[in-house]
């Protein structure tokens, strides 16, 4: 996925690429609208946002357009931040004298860098004896630079105002040059216009689509370059890198996503709370906070914040400055400034590093995507500052929404819903339970009557009504459930799934052995064909729960002269038949959940076969894709990034470095979240009808400027399961980390001892890191199988 999800925005990507492949001069840009696609149609812009520009941004950057493009739109964002808050700073009516002189001259700029008629150069470093260093050109038309002693305010000047010369750079697409002003007229300071951030948030897009050009660029060279006689993308070295690299994008993109739709929900509320009332003229200044869907539909990332923060209320009204930006808008941006820089270089470098010689000379591009890649960074500024400044809002409490806006549609279905959840909350704790699993509220995607056949709109009501009500966790049972209703006969399913949504039955998974972990197909537990069923021998182990289960869900080989996946049967076994012996093991947390399992001519009936005999793989897949999903969704306790803030805010103040990294570690975690949302709108996305509106798809009316026009091309995030599959491999490697850096701020805390011990299983379990980047690799990017 690329940082667009809706259709609208895929086809704006695949229209920019186009036209970057046929024609990518300023000029070009300028007459499809390009320049002018996050501005108001009143200045001459196309009426969308800032996320259709990062989208933009991040095609172009994926066809090595530099030039102005970037520093003028940039100028241009922040010229309309400031002509946007000017009616802020008092009660909304029209300008006059003064300051309607004022905002016509911005208007004026605005207008002409979105027809192309005037460039700009934008300063992005603090001063130097040769003046501010700025993006752009020395010859642009407009210079935007940070005015001295105005604290936070800036101004743009005309060229007569500023000298500028060029600035060496390594980037060798987009000049840079030293600005100085020479006088600062008081109509063109514009006050506090956060450019710096952004500035962040767009060259974070562009870092985007460097980093995309090279994960691409890296798989396709590795399917094709033989090395030792094989091609090089089957070596794990090689494949894991490029897999790793695609993690890296992904979780950028999604930070990049997540901040430019921030700073668009923001100039909108901002503009809503201000507006006249239609009846009144009075401004609006409150917030949503008293709207029947509030507390549904504006939950946070991580839940309820400390004491005097102000998470959950959606749009985080406390601003700074005139013109200021909430402190929810300022983390998403944070965010995307920690990880998007460092992503696009790290994936360039690795370009390189597959490409190998080659790479490193001028006859490949690749050199100049990561000299592309060091100046986003460079000139996004030390990560080590806005790691701090994640960390300083997290530890305060401020937190990011991430959740759905759903269409106006499922306010029907929400009242519902709602009616629903408010009859059970009315149940005592028992008949809740038994309703629970009668009405198909546990697992409520699955058909009638295990199920209540819900789409992903449901499922997401559903989840957000739930919250309170703490539906029971099935366990195994999540994963054992689908199987037996796809594939389990009526008679299986009537015996076991009622029992098992009660509670009464519970589950473990008979996989696993010694010598078939990962290479599960490897499996030689025996299946032997007896009167009336079969006889079962082997050893099992990992098996969780075992010694608490009733019953087991197990795979045995009832084929051996079958190939490897052939032959392999699905069987439910009853965990109190003679010849089943459970052997707890003691995990290095002193915990007892893991068992080895012993088989001994364990007798299974015909009946207790799910699905065709020999066709146990086809089953157990889909078994263990719920497992994926259910581990990639799951954090586990104790080891999420609003657990690492908890904690912060308990402790004395911690020293620069510890503040760095708890700030990059809060920003994965985020970008983690916010991956999780992209895979919930897509599905939202997939379940819609043609021509129906989409989740978070721009503004009604036309399309974007050409975006039917040709120049797609497949992304290297493969297909839409990508995200998912990326989401689980950094929410294991995650936790860790989380559960590392929290044991070293309070070693003698006995939670951490605890935890910092057992997430040592989270990139084990479910399918281990190594084999979770061979699934991405393959998957996704298309290399090629181990032989």
């Amino acid at each position: 996925m690329g940082i667009g999800l809706t259709e609208e925005h895929v086809e704006l990507a695949a229209s920019v690429r186009g036209l970057a492949g046929r024609d990518r001069s300023h000029a070009a840009l300028a007459g499809q609208g390009l320049l002018g696609l996050h501005l108001d149609e009143e200045c001459g812009g196309q009426g969308y946002g800032l996320l259709e520009l990062c989208v933009a941004l991040e095609a172009l950057a994926e066809r090595q357009v530099g030039g102005a493009y970037l520093p003028s739109v940039l100028a241009s964002a922040a010229l309309a931040w400031a002509d946007g808050a000017r009616p802020l700073t008092g009660e909304a009516r029209p300008l006059t004298g003064e300051a309607r002189s004022l905002t016509a001259d911005v208007r004026a700029l605005i207008g002409g860098l979105a027809d192309g008629a005037l460039t700009a150069a934008v300063a992005m470093g603090p001063p130097t004896d040769q003046g501010f260093l700025a993006l752009g050109s020395a010859e642009a038309d407009l210079y935007l630079v940070p005015v001295e002693g105005e604290g936070g305010a800036w101004a743009v000047l005309d060229r007569g105002d500023a000298s500028a010369e060029p600035a060496d750079g390594v980037d060798l697409d987009r000049p840079l040059c030293s600005v100085t002003a020479r006088t600062v007229p008081a109509a063109r300071v514009l006050g506090d216009v956060p450019v710096r951030e952004l500035a962040a948030v767009l060259l974070g897009a562009d870092a985007c689509g460097v980093a995309e050009w090279a994960v691409t660029t890296a798989a396709e060279h590795a399917k094709v370059r033989e090395q030792f006689g094989r091609p090089i993308g089957q070596f794990q070295g090689v494949k894991h890198r490029v897999a790793d690299a695609l993690v890296t994008l992904e979780q950028a993109r999604a930070a990049v996503w997540d901040a430019a739709r921030a700073l668009d929900e923001h100039r909108a509320d901002s503009a809503q709370d201000h507006a006249p009332d239609s009846d009144t003229g009075n401004s609006t200044t409150g917030d949503t906070a008293g709207t029947p869907d509030s507390h549904h539909d504006r939950h946070s990332d991580g839940g309820a914040a400390p004491s005097g923060g102000n998470a959950g209320s959606g749009r985080q009204a406390e601003l700074r400055g005139e013109s200021g930006m909430c402190d929810e808008a300022r983390l998403a941006v944070s965010v995307a400034a920690v990880l998007a820089p460092d992503a696009a270089v790290r994936c360039a470098a690795d370009a390189i590093q597959v490409l190998g010689g080659m790479g490193y000379t001028f006859e490949h591009d690749a050199h100049r995507y990561y000299r592309r890649a060091l100046s986003d960074r460079m000139l996004t500024g030390d990560p080590g500052p806005w790691a701090e400044e994640t960390a300083r809002l997290a530890v305060a409490g401020v937190r990011r929404r991430m959740e759905p806006d759903l269409p106006e549609e499922a306010a029907a279905l929400r009242d519902r819903i709602r009616a629903e959840a408010a009859s059970l909350r009315a149940e005592e704790p028992v008949a809740r339970r038994g309703r629970f699993a009668r009405e198909g509220w546990l697992m409520p995607y699955l058909p009638r009557p295990w199920g209540r056949d819900a789409g992903p709109l449901e499922q997401v009501i559903i989840h957000q009504e739930f919250r309170d009500l703490r539906r029971p966790n099935l366990g195994i049972a999540a994963w054992a459930v689908p199987s037996i209703v796809r594939y389990g006969t009526r008679e299986q399913q009537e015996r076991f799934l009622p029992g098992t949504f009660t509670g009464e039955i519970v589950w473990c998974q008979l996989f696993s052995e010694p010598g078939a972990g990962s290479d599960l197909a490897g499996l030689t537990t025996k299946a032997e064909r007896v009167e009336g069923g079969w006889s079962l021998t082997g050893q099992k182990i990992w098996t969780s729960l075992a010694q608490y289960a009733h019953w087991g869900i197990c795979l045995a080989r009832t084929s051996p002269d079958r190939p490897k996946h052939d032959g392999i049967s699905y069987f439910l076994v009853d965990m109190a038949s003679p010849g089943v012996t459970v052997k707890p093991l003691k995990e290095i947390n002193g915990d007892e959940i893991f068992n080895e399992v012993f088989l001994d001519a364990v007798f299974v009936p015909d009946d207790l076969v799910v699905g065709a005999v020999n066709d146990g793989w086809r089953v157990a897949r889909d078994t263990l894709s719920h497992e994926r999903v259910a581990l990639g969704d799951s954090w586990g306790p104790g080891s999420r990034h609003t657990d690492m803030a908890a904690l912060i805010a308990r402790l004395p103040e911690l020293r620069q470095a510890q503040r760095e990294r708890a700030g990059r570690l809060w920003a994965e975690g985020q970008a983690i979240s916010a991956l999780g949302l992209r895979v919930t709108l897509t599905q939202l996305s997939d379940a819609q009808p043609p021509g129906s509106p989409q989740p978070d798809s721009p503004p009604s009316g036309s399309q974007p400027p050409s975006s039917r026009q040709s120049g797609s091309r497949q992304s290297s995030a493969g297909g839409r399961g990508t995200a998912s599959s990326v989401r689980k491999l950094l929410g294991m490697r995650h936790s860790q980390e989380i559960s590392e850096f929290c044991w070293s701020l309070a070693p003698a805390d006995p939670y951490w001892n605890r935890m910092i011990l057992t997430t040592r299983a989270f990139t084990i379990g479910g399918g281990t890191t190594e084999v979770q980047l061979n699934i991405i690799a393959e998957r996704a990017l298309g290399l090629p199988r181990d032989p």
